[in-house]
């Protein structure tokens, strides 16, 4: 292993296989385009849905939308060149496609956990501030909120590919780059890279984490306001309606952000490359396929307004 120049000029990035000694990889073919197809069609239907239904022309499902817009962005970055490499005897990415993976993964993942953000701030003003929602929350509001994520996001990748870019990469003797990882993501790429990674963590671990300190302590004070005013509600059922229109995003919040901390807000001597891989598999292909049946399966509304889209002709109560 020698270094090379950095990564715009690097040949190509060599994937090392998911699991070795693990399942066949044309059982790992099948479920993972079992899990994409999922993820694309239960995404796709809710943006349908929200967006020919007019009962579902409300601020929640609007940020909803969205965030099934960036599931889909995120999977469709990550899992078909997955599907690809599982079929290839040799899994390789050019280094402007790897470089553009990492760009749209950035850019998708991060979006998707900020919207999860200002999804909870939706469902404080509707709980705690029922009266001033529609001024508050509106939907010229939420556009902006979105718009925010997305411009928050693009300026988080652009600081992170200015610190990847000028680095060195560990090539074998044909040139390639040998990435420990199923995709082009952060942390394996600052592993193959032999220069020195130390301000890259440190950016890792001081911008990265605060722009996940921030969404987390909007959601943390969101419930907490909202845990105490449900719990001031004079009737149980009032206290079951509210609680289950939380249940679902605080599910879907465990989730997301409890995998992101745990690939990339630890030392790196404490995660092992199979336990990276393993959390990012949740986040990749897991969330964005979970999401929609999460917030579906227990929403009335969503269920109605598929019913009405498969039976045009009857009406529901």
């Amino acid at each position: 292993m020698v270094c090379a120049s950095n990564a715009s000029h690097t040949p190509v990035f060599l994937l090392v296989e998911l699991w070795r000694g693990g399942p066949p990889k044309s059982l790992l073919f099948l479920l993972f385009l079992t899990i994409y197809m999922g993820a694309m069609v239960g995404n796709l239907t809710l943006v349908l849905l929200i967006s020919q239904d007019s009962r579902l022309s409300t601020p929640m499902y609007y940020l909803l939308r969205g965030l099934s817009m960036a599931d889909i962005g995120q999977a469709t970055v990550t899992l078909p060149q997955l599907l690809v490499h599982l079929i290839s005897a040799q899994p390789a990415i050019p280094a402007v496609r790897c470089l553009m993976q990492f760009f749209f993964f950035y850019v998708f993942g991060v979006t998707d956990t900020l919207v999860v953000a200002v999804m909870a701030l939706d469902r404080y003003v509707a709980i705690c501030d029922p009266l001033h929602y529609p001024v508050v929350m509106n939907q010229q509001v939420c556009a902006r909120l979105l718009a925010s994520c997305w411009v928050v996001s693009f300026i988080h990748f652009l600081l992170h590919a200015g610190l990847l870019l000028p680095l060195q990469w560990a090539v074998d003797n044909e040139g390639a780059v040998h990435l420990p990882h199923f995709f082009c993501d952060h942390r394996p790429l600052l592993r193959t890279s032999c220069s020195n990674t130390q301000i890259n963590e440190l950016a890792i671990f001081l911008e990265g984490g605060l722009l996940m300190l921030g969404p987390c302590a909007l959601i943390l004070l969101s419930y907490a306001r909202i845990a105490a005013t449900i719990l001031q509600l004079p009737s149980a059922a009032g206290r079951r309606r509210a609680f289950s229109t939380c249940g679902s995003h605080l599910t879907m919040v465990t989730f997301l952000y409890g995998t992101i901390i745990w690939v990339y807000f630890q030392p790196p001597s404490q995660n092992s490359q199979e336990q990276d891989m393993a959390a990012a598999v949740m986040y990749t292909a897991i969330t964005p396929l979970a999401n929609p049946f999460v917030y579906s399966l227990r929403n009335k509304d969503v269920k109605g307004a598929l019913h009405r889209f498969l039976v045009p002709s009857q009406v529901t109560p």
